[in-house]
Parts: structure tokens; sequence; C-alpha cells
């Protein structure tokens, strides 16, 4: 039995790689250095992994959220990506708000 191998549409083999010139630049120095050191990696070939276990409700609400955010957006979203940008916000919140903040709080409950 062949087995078909999933090839990439043409917005992932066509997206933008680079930002505008002079954008970027001018966020990176104005932004503080725990901001900057929060920002998710993107769409790039990652030397690390990590798993992580979920129930299949928040599986659920998490592929909800992808789909939701890939129709709103207009582009191609992975869980990956989806969950890079969770992470690299709840760490931003927690740089600025240290054990009063909302994941400081969070993980207290559980």
């Amino acid at each position: 039995m062949p087995r078909r191998v999933r090839l990439p549409g043409a917005d992932e083999l066509f997206r933008p790689t680079t930002a505008p010139e002079g954008a970027d630049a001018a966020a990176a120095a104005e932004a503080p250095a725990a901001e900057r050191a929060a920002r998710p990696s993107g769409r790039v070939k990652h030397d690390s992994k990590v798993t992580v276990y979920m129930n299949s409700d928040e599986l659920l609400d998490l592929e909800h959220a992808r789909l939701e955010l890939r129709r709103d957006l207009g582009q191609t979203l992975d869980r990956g990506r989806l969950i890079r940008e969770a992470v690299a916000m709840a760490l931003a919140e927690y740089a600025e708000n240290g054990v009063d903040g909302e994941l400081a709080r969070r993980l207290g409950a559980s």
C-alpha cells in the first residue's frame, strides 16, 4: 500500500522570511532586555524538543484555538508555534510581575 507524502502548500513555501528593513531593529532597540528574551523563535529549525502531555479536552481546546486563529489571520498556524507564543507571553508576564503575576497565581492554585 503506497504511503502519501504531505507536501507544503504555496503559502508555506512563499511566506516572507525577513521583516521590512529597519522595523525590527528600531523595535529591538527600544524593547527591554526581558521582553527581547521572551520572544518566541517563530518558524525556524529548532535544535531542542519539549514533550507536553495534555488530556483530550485541553488538546481539543488548543486545536480549536489554532483553527480559529488560522481562519482569522488567514495564514497557516501549527500547534508548536501557538504553544511557543503562549509560553513567551507567560514568561514575559512573569518577568514583569514575578510572583504577584497571573502565571505564579495559576501555578500556586494547582
